[in-house]
């Protein structure tokens, strides 16, 4: 009789068309959007033959996972959103597999992950790249090109739409703007379309299934990826003549799981569960069918449910889901003993529905369990990693010095430990560690499941390490206490420590999940403490006397020449200084005369200001991001001649900014270009012209774009000409310098294409600071290429999390 009850039974719906809507957030079908822009839609949400529900989301909220959700009904990890970037094929039992196995036809139009995850799955297929997000329109058209062909067609029996155009609004111009309106009006249509189509073509024997779902949702800023509500939630309709017409007030849509969809739709194709799916059965779907059929098909939910906890759960009979299955599968038995002696009293209606519950509460614990699972990690193994990983790159630390001296030697002395007393302790020790780990542990183990052979190997291989380690820091020990002919002082100054220090705290911070997920409060403290240090500098190099050096006013001299040297080079105006007196104790304050001593002296506290504005523009991070910030308020319907103000002053001061040091030629197609830039972003709808009082005359904004895009490679190719020139013709290092700064000034302009409208002020505070720390901080002080270098990393990621939200 078991072996009957997992029987797959046959299909409920003959034809079913998959309508995925990227990023398609809850309230654009059941808020006021969804009333205003998706009329039809919403009638049959609310008056139709169509069950509604919001399902769940589980982190991370990007398209190759959510897609592997869908269709395999098992979680996804964050290793995905790095696969998410070149998806390979899918491996894991899925529905597509499953149906295409079963002999179904499949057709799919819509985003390439798609045919990267299922190759040679569909029967006929278009895919469409994500990548361009600029692209709003012919993403979608290249998808609905094909609708009225194919649905006239009986060739097919699982169709798959998939619409990038709203994701890619979002990315662009957020959830508020005045493009989603008309998208939304658009995806209304082409949904009225098929669920025409659908109704025209049904049988008696079979009616057909539209399914119109997310893959995620879209944060108040447009992005996704986290685990805000907007980002987590989306709609999730089932449309089919098959259910009750809807009557009555309207409720709030249930809140299910999105992986519960796979197994839905799996029971509704007449196809096994995949086997790895961790999702319910979505009751109201099967709800018009006879009991038992329905409690056959929660049946085969939790058999495999249950054989899933089997393969990953050793003590699985003490789990309470399978606990409750078990009961329940009892009390099923029972229900039919009473089904097949034909009684037919309201004894069996009610014993039916009881059984039901607790299949439903079966179902919903083993279904927690396995989720749970999921969430667990192998966190020995990933220990005895990063303990090697550590080692090794504290043995590189420590070898760096001699391997960068003049005789550039690498010696990793690993001899003298290998046959010391230490080193076998340490193998014993971390033997016996591994025993006990792996014979208490409960769970599976990666490396517990490896031979003896190799986890003695890799005992080994720790101790060998940490035992070259020790070796390494005796060695330099004891070369710290021999006598050194002709010392050179190389003290470390407070600049040094502190960049070495932040750089190396930053890398252990992403040890911790929290660290990572407010990262930008670690660039922010590392910048703030950076602007302290160099104004403690700056005030010890002009004010502090250095008596106790006697050549440091001829040192002062020599910097202050070669600052008024660089400036007048690049037309910088500096105060001459012949005619100081060089036979006092002389302070570099003496050197750099008038407005500049100040201005440096102001910069970092100017930079702390700009960095605390930017800070305003943009909440970001898990635990802020639904704060409101300046930019919600820039970006919102209300104050869009706000927001044109502030750009166009923004594009301004970036032409002011970059083009001092470009020829006539680079400055025209740099102010041609900037004006391209607010041309392309009015033709969008995000910024208005002086004389225009609405965005309604709205367009793709792509004859803008390419205009700016001439001018960017008009730019760059001037400079390369300029570096090309002073390498192969003549060796001008002003040619040089200005090729360079051209090249540079040309990504400028494409930066100010790609930014956000609201965001163009954290590139004006990125220009300024630069130029800023260029000429009053880093001449001033002397700083070598490493510590400029790490500082512009430092601002680079700082700046980085100034423009997100």
């Amino acid at each position: 009789m078991v072996s009957n009850w997992t029987k797959i039974p046959p299909p409920l719906f003959k034809k079913v068309v998959i309508v995925l809507i990227d990023a398609l957030r809850d309230d654009f079908v059941f808020g006021s959007k969804g009333k205003q822009f998706m009329p039809y839609t919403t009638q049959v949400v609310e008056k139709g033959t169509s069950y509604s529900f919001i399902a769940e989301v589980k982190p991370p909220t990007v398209t190759m996972p959510r897609i592997k959700a869908l269709m395999t009904g098992s979680i996804p990890g964050f290793i995905d959103v790095i696969v998410n970037l070149n998806s390979p094929a899918l491996l894991d039992d899925n529905l597509i597999w499953q149906a295409k196995t079963a002999g179904k036809r499949i057709i799919f139009y819509g985003d390439d992950t798609w045919l990267k995850l299922f190759p040679k799955h569909f029967v006929e297929y278009d895919g469409t790249t994500s990548f361009f997000v600029s692209d709003f329109t012919e993403v979608d058209d290249n998808v609905t090109r094909h609708l009225d062909r194919v649905l006239k067609r009986e060739d097919w029996d699982l169709l798959i739409l998939h619409y990038l155009g709203l994701d890619h609004i979002g990315h662009m111009t957020g959830p508020n703007s005045p493009l989603v309106g008309p998208k939304l009006r658009e995806m209304d249509n082409i949904l009225k379309k098929i669920h025409i189509s659908l109704l025209s073509k049904e049988e008696a024997s079979l009616p057909n299934l539209l399914v119109v779902c997310g893959d995620h949702g879209m944060s108040e800023t447009g992005s996704h990826g986290g685990s805000s509500e907007g980002e987590v939630h989306t709609p999730l309709l089932f449309i089919s003549s098959a259910f009750e017409k809807r009557s009555g007030p309207l409720t709030q849509p249930e809140l299910v799981q999105q992986t519960d969809l796979a197994s839905t739709l799996a029971v509704g194709l007449g196809l096994p569960i995949s086997r790895n799916s961790v999702g319910n059965l979505i009751l109201p779907v099967v709800g018009g069918k006879t009991m038992r059929e329905q409690l056959r098909f929660v049946h085969l939910n939790g058999f495999q449910l249950s054989r899933l906890l089997q393969d990953n759960t050793p003590a699985y009979e003490k789990d309470p889901g399978y606990e409750h299955f078990k009961i329940a599968e009892k009390s099923h038995g029972n229900w039919i003993k009473l089904y097949l002696e034909g009684n037919n009293s309201e004894v069996l209606l009610n014993l039916g529905k009881k059984v039901l519950k607790q299949y439903l509460e079966a179902l919903k614990t083993l279904s927690s369990s396995l989720s749970k699972q999921v969430a667990q990690y192998d966190m020995y193994s990933m220990m005895v990693g990063a303990v090697i990983v550590m080692e090794v790159l504290l043995l590189l630390l420590l070898s760096i010095p001699k391997a960068l001296s003049s005789r550039a030697e690498f010696e990793v002395p690993l001899s003298p430990p290998l046959f010391s007393l230490l080193f076998y302790l340490m193998c014993l020790m971390l033997c016996a560690i591994h025993v006990i780990v792996c014979t208490s542990a409960e769970s599976l183990c990666y490396f517990c499941s490896m031979s003896w052979l190799t986890a003695v190997g890799v005992m080994v291989l720790i101790s060998a390490l940490m035992c070259g380690i020790l070796s390494a820091l005796a060695k330099i020990f004891e070369n710290s206490r021999l006598p050194v002919k002709n010392p050179v002082v190389s003290s470390w100054s407070e600049i040094d420590v502190l960049v070495l220090a932040g750089t190396i705290g930053h890398v252990l911070s992403l040890g911790a999940s929290s660290f990572i997920e407010e990262e930008h409060q670690t660039w922010y403290f590392l910048i703030n403490t950076l602007c302290l240090a160099l104004c403690q500098e700056l005030c010890r190099s002009n004010f502090l006397q250095k008596e106790c050096d006697p050549q440091h006013s001829t040192t002062m001299k020599q910097n202050f020449d070669d600052i008024s040297e660089a400036s007048e080079s690049k037309k910088i105006d500096i105060p001459a200084a012949g005619n100081l007196k060089l036979g006092k104790s002389i302070s570099s304050a003496e050197f750099i005369k008038g407005s500049d001593k100040w201005i440096s002296l102001a910069s970092p506290w100017i930079i702390l200001i700009c960095c605390r504005l930017l800070r305003s523009l943009n909440q970001t991070g898990v635990q802020w991001a639904h704060r409101p910030d300046f930019g919600h308020w820039l970006t919102s319907s209300e104050h869009k001649s706000e927001l044109s103000l502030l750009a166009a002053v923004s594009l301004l001061m970036i032409f002011f900014l970059v083009q001092r040091r470009c020829s006539l030629v680079s400055k025209i197609a740099m102010a041609l270009g900037l004006l391209g830039v607010y041309s392309y972003r009015a033709a969008i709808g995000n910024v208005v012209y002086p004389w225009q009082h609405d965005s309604k005359d709205i367009s793709k904004g792509i004859t803008e774009a390419r205009f700016v895009y001439v001018f960017v490679l008009g730019i760059v190719f001037t400079g390369t000409k300029d570096l090309l020139k002073s390498q192969v013709i003549s060796a001008d290092s002003r040619v040089k310098s200005t090729g360079l700064w051209e090249v540079y000034s040309g990504l400028v302009l494409l930066a100010a294409l790609l930014f956000r409208p609201h965001n163009l002020p954290v590139l004006v505070f990125c220009l300024l600071i630069q130029t800023m720390m260029t000429k009053y901080i880093w001449r001033p002080l002397k700083l070598d290429a490493a510590q400029i270098t790490i500082m512009h990393y430092w601002f680079g990621q700082a700046f980085f999390y100034f423009q997100v939200s």
